[in-house]
């Protein structure tokens, strides 16, 4: 029987408790289990780091909305990129990764895994001839981010994945911004997809965490064994919360698109903003391939204002009820100054964001209190 996402999220990897019935998981708060006899393994348990009930409960659930083989849970998004990059990398490999990347991805590429002589080159992703000419014999991986973070860029997966298999590479796809909902990289021929669980799929900014899901079971298995190896995984009560919060992810994706939608609108009327960045737009230059592979566009918006730097960082100041922080994805509506703030080890690079640029995460309040309180920032 197919189920739908909802259903999925609610379900899979959540079956009541046998012993007392209980509908969800319990938090097994434990470090180690008795085994029955030496070697003997109870369901596969031995220690939390190799396996924890509840965070295999978070990863069948991963797996199952993200359609892959094998789902793994991390302490962190960043977590899951650096196992992932060990698991299936070498010293001189290289990969290519968008000319927009997420400030953190960025700097683990060019601060830490260079270091250990991993290649990169950051190419604008949209330019399916950019990438063809960026591909080498050593590429094992082309990185995506769609939308991309600050910028709301797009790249066309499907074409991606062919264009890396044909070259022998892998796809991955880090889905954070658009989630599971929205988008299903593995369906248009990704090999993985990594999530920051800490944004959307918690939902709550209650947890930090991060998750990979493989569409083959040998890649995950790899991905796997480096899970357990390097052991940065997400502990029993992390787990827990980022499963709770993947349950509503559905129906708070749908409120978080409506309600940037229109904030949309009102930035786009305001004269004080030059320009508005958000796939769901007619003139983006990504939206005709966002509509064919999202469900809908999101609720990450970024915008430029006239008056330059100091202006943004001002609207970033002069905001109430939307907060000024880092991170994404929650409930509440977050402000920001990327180039300051989330994007700073970017500086300097060719990564580097407009510095008249704000970004938005749109929550789920009351949208007209959300409009009267931009309106207010702008001036």
């Amino acid at each position: 029987m197919t189920n739908g996402f909802e259903t999925l999220a609610i379900h899979a990897g959540q079956e009541p408790d046998p012993l007392t019935g209980a509908v969800v998981p319990p938090i097994y708060a434990t470090s180690t289990y008795k085994q029955d006899g030496v070697g003997g393994l109870r369901s596969g348990y031995e220690y939390s780091r190799s396996a924890n009930p509840t965070r295999t409960a978070l990863e069948e659930a991963l797996a199952a909305v993200e359609g892959g083989a094998r789902g793994l849970a991390f302490a962190s998004g960043l977590a899951a990129e650096d196992t992932l990059l060990r698991a299936l990398c070498k010293p001189q490999d290289h990969v290519i990764i968008p000319n927009d990347a997420y400030g953190g991805t960025y700097r683990l590429f060019a601060k830490v895994h260079s270091r250990w002589d991993l290649h990169f080159d950051p190419v604008p992703l949209g330019d399916l001839d950019a990438v063809a000419g960026a591909m080498t014999q050593k590429t094992k991986i082309v990185w995506v981010e769609t939308p991309t973070n600050p910028l709301l860029g797009i790249a066309d997966l499907a074409a991606l994945a062919h264009l890396a298999h044909e070259n022998g590479a892998l796809l991955v796809v880090d889905n954070t911004f658009a989630s599971p909902y929205l988008q299903q990289p593995l369906a248009l021929g990704a090999d993985v997809v990594v999530h920051s669980t800490t944004k959307y799929i918690g939902g709550h900014s209650d947890v930090v965490g991060g998750a990979l899901v493989a569409a083959d079971q040998g890649i995950g298995d790899e991905l796997a064994y480096h899970q357990n190896a390097m052991g940065a995984v997400a502990g029993p009560f992390d787990a827990w919360l980022t499963l709770r919060g993947l349950k509503t992810l559905g129906v708070r994706m749908d409120r978080h698109c409506d309600n940037a939608e229109r904030v949309v609108d009102l930035l786009l009327a305001h004269p004080r903003v030059t320009q508005v960045l958000y796939p769901g737009l007619g003139e983006h230059a990504g939206h005709e391939v966002a509509a064919k592979q999202m469900k809908r566009f999101g609720g990450m918006v970024s915008f430029r204002v006239a008056g330059g730097e100091v202006e943004a960082v001002e609207v970033c100041d002069r905001a109430k009820l939307f907060t000024l922080g880092e991170s994404l994805g929650g409930v509440e509506s977050l402000i920001e100054h990327p180039g300051r703030m989330t994007h700073a080890s970017a500086a300097g690079s060719p990564l580097e964001v407009p510095a008249d640029l704000v970004r938005l995460s749109v929550g789920i309040e009351t949208v007209d209190d959300l409009l009267a309180d931009l309106s207010q920032a702008l001036g």
